[in-house]
């Protein structure tokens, strides 16, 4: 019988990072995970998120992962998140159950009132979560575009007064673009809003998180201020992602989005990018068209689950 047991990820031993981040990327390959990132993540992770990575071991195997905590960037307390996935050739052992079971402890006893969730949208996984009490809420699409094949639009100069710049011309000050991130972020589709207003924060999450490409991620900027981006994530190993996407709402209806992703991709692939990734949650209507006019197509759906404490 195999014997199944949940800790906490050593983050001080790359191996055990590796196996979390190959766990994350055989369950969802549109997101993307490597020994550097899981570490920096458990490594930086705010204090008020209590955030924990837990492995699943059977027999010493890593075959399940878990991502635990607070959203504390949330103006309503008490709200949890629980991500767990296990290795697509190894469920049925009880990994998820056990992982599920540890996490959701954890969360009650740190306060939370309510549990949020992702879940690969498939019957046999919208039963795990039915089961444990999880009521399905907004879906979310991860799409995919073949960089190394898709005949991206042709590239377009920038209107009169815009101009093109990358992440890397704003090293010595990146607080525009955190001013920006910030504006897009609050107007993102979601069951728990978030508010960015933590400056230092965000640069240790965002701007010196081991998968942000500064060369890579593209800004429009307007009489000098940043006006839209697209934050580009890679992995080194040819995989590239959207962080977010988004415009400023003095800019909107502009075309300044879709103008920096496709100078992003265009690049992404002048620099051996062969697959780019993002994720749309379904009611976000310009993002879900911008993607289809450059080709991406749907790869997987996950559904937020939420269930309540207590």
């Amino acid at each position: 019988m195999t014997e199944i047991h949940v800790r906490d990820l050593r983050t001080a031993d790359p191996a055990d990072a590796a196996a979390y981040a190959a766990v994350r990327r055989a369950s969802v390959p549109a997101m993307l995970a490597t020994a550097a990132s899981v570490a920096y993540t458990c490594a930086h992770a705010h204090p008020d998120a209590r955030y924990r990575a837990l492995v699943a071991e059977a027999d010493g195997e890593v075959v399940g992962t878990a991502q635990v905590g607070l959203a504390h960037d949330s103006p309503e307390p008490g709200q949890g998140y629980l991500n767990v996935y296990v290795h697509p050739e190894r469920t049925g052992l009880g990994a998820g159950s056990l992982l599920v079971r540890t996490a959701e402890e954890f969360l009650a006893h740190e306060g939370a009132t309510a549990l949020y969730t992702w879940v690969l949208d498939t019957p046999r996984n919208r039963a795990f979560a039915a089961r444990r009490g999880y009521r399905a809420s907004r879906t979310a699409r991860f799409l995919r575009l073949d960089l190394a094949r898709a005949a991206l639009p042709p590239l377009a100069g920038p209107p009169p007064g815009v101009e093109l710049r990358t992440a890397a011309d704003f090293r010595d000050d990146p607080r525009p673009l955190f001013a920006l991130d910030a504006e897009t972020a609050a107007d993102e589709p979601s069951d728990v809003p978030a508010e960015f207003d933590d400056y230092a924060y965000w640069l240790t999450e965002t701007w010196h998180h081991p998968l942000l490409d500064h060369e890579l991620t593209t800004v429009a900027v307007v009489d000098g201020e940043p006006a839209a981006f697209t934050l580009a994530h890679t992995d080194g190993d040819g995989r590239y992602a959207s962080g977010m996407t988004g415009t400023a709402r003095a800019h909107r209806g502009r075309g300044l989005a879709k103008l920096a992703k496709n100078a992003s991709l265009h690049r992404a692939r002048e620099a051996g990018c062969t697959e780019a990734f993002t994720g749309n949650d379904t009611e976000n209507g310009p993002m879900v068209a911008i993607n289809r006019w450059f080709g991406y197509e749907v790869f997987d759906t996950e559904v937020r689950h939420v269930r309540t404490v207590g």
